[in-house]
């Protein structure tokens, strides 16, 4: 009996044990992130005191003059997001699809394996390779003929004009959506794999084609997944530094044009923090990256909200 109560009084301790580092994880996490939250304050003070709400909405950037304006790097930081994720999505849907329900089943490994190694390339690879490969074939060979073919076309005409030069907005974007499709691939696959296999084949029992199966069947059930997927590809294009400094031309003037040069809030902060001198100039590039923290955490919240619509909607549809 007193064998039985020891063990007992053991078991009690190592629950307690482990309940109480569970949570001590838990707090140290969110305490590095209100840590973070209130240094980033504490340095973008003088600018916040400085420039107020115009510091979000101007678009000068002049160390010389200390007048700074952040929209540029907001505005470039967001479309190239943008255009990364129109591109990315999907081609990364159709490799996902094609290894879980169209590839071989000799050929799913290996090329599995190789979407894996896309992603584990460091981003200062991407960067020079889109420097010194891509951007010159893209001002030889693609730019001019998207120039041509849209320049009888009312609002292509102006976001494809310019001088061809490789770098800019564009192009970074396109570097970006290599980066993130082997992400968003990756996610997608695996939710796919998820799907059980008696829905598909009942599917095609009743005569659906792979088609139906695929666009009724997995897709809806996997519908968090995919949005998960999505938002990581996101938030993996909104943070990207290296890549982008090397092929967006890192230029703070606004433009129509999508081929002209460009720069985003990360691409900002490499070129100019370890040049930066003064408290103002200094405290000007702590609050773009506070502002490029904010942009992430909206993006989350929104994400999160749009999966507790999805999920309070299931079964409502007849």
């Amino acid at each position: 009996m007193s064998s039985q109560n020891e063990r007992m009084k053991i078991q009690r301790l190592q629950d307690a044990l482990f309940v109480n580092s569970t949570r001590f994880f838990a707090a140290l996490v969110l305490f590095t992130l209100t840590a973070i939250i209130v240094s980033l304050l504490y340095g973008a003070m003088p600018s916040i005191k400085a420039f107020g709400l115009s510091f979000i909405t101007s678009h000068e950037w002049n160390p010389v003059t200390e007048q700074f304006g952040a929209w540029p790097s907001i505005r470039g930081t967001l479309l190239s997001a943008f255009i990364a994720l129109v591109v990315a999505v999907p081609i990364s849907f159709g490799i996902a699809i094609f290894l879980t329900e169209l590839s071989p089943i000799w050929l799913r490994r290996p090329l599995g394996i190789a979407i894996e190694l896309l992603a584990g390339i460091p981003s200062i690879v991407y960067g020079m390779w889109g420097l010194f490969v891509f951007a010159p074939y893209f001002a030889d060979n693609i730019q001019p003929w998207m120039m041509e073919k849209s320049a009888d076309i009312p609002l292509l005409a102006d976001l494809f004009t310019g001088a061809p030069m490789g770098i800019g907005m564009f192009t970074a974007g396109l570097i970006l959506s290599i980066m993130v499709i082997p992400f968003v691939a990756s996610v997608m696959r695996d939710v796919f794999e998820i799907v059980p296999a008696m829905l598909k084949e009942s599917a095609y029992g009743l005569g659906s084609t792979r088609w139906e199966v695929i666009w009724n069947i997995v897709v809806p059930y996997t519908k968090n997944g995919i949005i998960g997927g999505i938002m990581l590809g996101l938030g993996r294009a909104l943070g990207e530094t290296m890549a982008i400094t090397f092929v967006i031309g890192n230029s703070q003037q606004i433009s129509n044009s999508l081929f002209d040069p460009a720069t985003t809030i990360s691409a900002t902060l490499a070129n100019e923090f370890t040049e930066a001198h003064g408290e103002l100039y200094t405290s000007s590039l702590i609050e773009l990256g506070l502002l490029l923290f904010f942009i992430t955490f909206v993006v989350l919240v929104l994400s999160k909200l749009l999966l507790m619509r999805l999920e309070s909607g299931e079964g409502t549809h007849s």
